[in-house]
C-alpha cells in the first residue's frame, strides 16, 4: 500500500523562477547547449539534489544524475529526466519542466520517508536543444547510451564556429567518451525511462486536457543548406520570359509543397511539413531580381514513409521548377532521424496512474522531437507525459499553469512509485 504521496510542486516553483530570473536574455529565456546557461542550470539543479540528500553523479559527457535510492539497489533503476537547455531567446519551460517534475516527484517521495522499489533517479540531461546550437541531435542522451557517432564531435556550434568536442572540454567533459564508444547507461541497467515536458502545441489545451500520455516520436527528414541559384538582373529592364528569379521559383516549391502536405493528410498521413528558413540571399535589395535564394526544410512524421511521400514531390517539383525557370536547386546535405514509438507497458502503467489519481489524458502523438526517442533507440523502455501549455514553445511567449504541471507531477511519481 502506498502511502499519500504528493510530489513538491512548491519546490519546482522555486526552481522555474531562479532559471528564469538567471537565463533571462532581455527578450526570452536563453540556456545554451554546452555554454554558460546549461552550466547555470545544471549546477542549480545540482544544489537542489544535494539539498534534499539525493546521490549525485555527473558522467563524462555532462549529464547530471539524482538519486534517491530503492530498496534493492540491484535492481534496474526508473529515470525520470530531460533537459535544461533551451534555445535562443525560447521559454523557460521547454525541458526544465521535465527534469523539474522529477525532482518534485523524488522530493515528495523523500518528504513523505518513502522508500521506492528501485532506484529512483532524476535525470538533467546535457544538450536536446543541439539543432538549435549544434547540427546534430540529442548529444547529451546519445552520448550517455553509446548510440552517439565519434564523428559528430567535430559538428561546430553555429554561434562560435567552434566544436562540439571543444565545447565538451571546455565544461570539463571528455569527448574521448564518445571516440571510445563507451555508455553511462543503457537497458542493462534502466528499466524505465520517463520524460515530462511541455505539449508544445495546440493539441491539449484546445482539447481542455492537463495530461497527455505519448505514443510516439516523429522522426524527420532535413535540409538545412537548400539554395536555389538564378541570375540577378534588374527589376524593371528584365522581361518575364528572361528572368532567371530564384525567389520566385523558391516560392512555388514551398507552395507546391504545402498542397502535396495538404493531399497526403487528407489520405491518412499524420505529419508537418515546415520551412524553417524561405530567404534571398543577403545581396537582395529593391529594384534586384533574387539571383539567390536560401531555405531550410523540415519534414516529420512518426510514419517516415509520409516523408519519404513528400521527399517523392520535392524531387519531381524541383526538376520542373528548374526547366521551366532556368534555375538550379542544390539541396545540401540530408539530416534527420528515426521515429521511435513509446513503450507500450510504461504507456499502461502512466494511464493506471493517472486513472488512479482522477487525471485526465489523451493519448496522443508528439510533434518534435525528445530525449526520449534515444532512450527508445537505444533499448530503453521510453515513455512521455505532455503537460497542457499555452503559445506554443521556443518563444519568450511560451506558458504552462502550475496546476497542470502538478497534475503531471503527481502522475510521474505515482509511476515510478507503483514501478515494481
Amino acid at each position: 500500500m502506498l502511502p499519500n504521496l504528493t510530489p513538491d510542486v512548491a519546490l519546482a516553483e522555486r526552481l522555474f523562477a531562479t532559471l528564469r530570473e538567471r537565463s533571462f536574455d532581455g527578450t526570452g529565456i536563453t540556456r545554451e547547449a554546452f555554454g554558460p546557461g546549461e552550466r547555470m542550470a545544471h549546477a542549480l539543479l545540482a544544489e537542489a539534489g544535494e539539498a534534499l540528500g539525493l546521490e549525485r553523479r555527473v558522467d563524462p559527457v555532462g549529464n547530471l544524475y539524482l538519486t534517491l535510492p530503492g530498496a534493492d539497489r540491484a535492481a534496474k533503476r526508473v529515470i525520470l529526466g530531460s533537459h535544461l537547455d533551451s534555445v535562443k531567446s525560447g521559454g523557460n519551460y521547454d525541458g526544465a519542466a521535465g527534469v523539474l517534475a522529477g525532482l518534485a516527484a523524488v522530493a515528495g517521495m523523500k518528504r513523505a520517508g518513502f522508500t521506492p522499489a528501485r532506484d529512483v533517479t532524476v535525470m538533467a540531461i546535457r544538450a536536446e536543444e543541439a539543432g538549435a546550437w549544434f547540427p546534430t541531435s540529442y548529444p547529451g542522451s546519445r552520448g550517455a547510451l553509446g548510440s552517439m557517432r565519434p564523428e559528430e564531435l567535430q559538428v561546430r556550434r553555429q554561434d562560435s564556429g567552434r566544436t562540439l568536442a571543444e565545447h565538451m572540454r571546455e565544461e570539463g567533459f571528455d569527448p574521448g567518451f564518445v571516440e571510445r564508444g563507451e555508455r553511462a547507461i543503457g537497458p542493462d541497467g534502466v528499466a524505465a525511462f520517463l520524460e515530462v515536458h511541455i505539449e508544445q502545441g495546440p493539441v491539449l489545451d484546445a482539447e481542455e486536457i492537463p495530461v497527455g500520455i505519448v505514443t510516439g516520436i516523429p522522426g524527420s527528414r532535413r535540409l538545412r543548406a537548400g539554395r536555389v541559384t538564378g541570375e540577378w538582373n534588374h527589376s524593371g529592364a528584365t522581361p518575364r520570359k528572361y528572368r532567371r528569379d530564384a525567389g520566385i521559383a523558391l516560392a512555388e516549391l514551398a507552395v507546391a509543397l504545402d498542397e502535396a502536405w495538404c493531399r497526403l493528410e487528407a489520405r491518412g498521413h499524420q505529419m508537418v511539413c515546415t520551412f524553417c528558413v524561405l530567404a534571398t540571399a543577403p545581396e537582395a535589395g529593391f529594384t534586384k531580381i533574387a539571383g539567390e535564394a536560401q531555405f531550410q526544410l523540415d519534414v516529420r512524421s512518426v510514419n517516415l514513409h509520409s516523408c519519404d511521400a513528400l521527399f517523392e514531390v520535392l524531387y519531381d517539383r524541383v526538376a520542373e521548377i528548374e526547366a521551366r525557370r532556368g534555375v538550379t536547386f542544390d539541396l545540401g546535405p540530408e539530416a534527420g532521424s528515426r521515429a521511435s514509438l513509446m513503450d507500450a507497458g510504461v504507456q499502461a502503467g502512466l494511464a493506471r496512474a493517472a486513472e488512479t489519481l482522477g487525471v485526465k489524458t489523451l493519448s496522443m502523438a508528439s510533434g518534435g522531437g525528445h530525449d526520449a526517442a534515444a532512450f527508445a533507440q537505444a533499448g530503453v523502455p521510453a515513455g512521455m507525459l505532455f503537460v497542457r501549455n499555452q503559445n506554443g514553445s521556443h518563444n519568450p511567449q511560451e506558458a504552462m499553469r502550475m496546476e497542470d504541471f502538478a497534475e503531471a507531477c503527481a502522475v510521474a511519481q505515482r509511476f515510478a512509485a507503483d514501478f515494481a
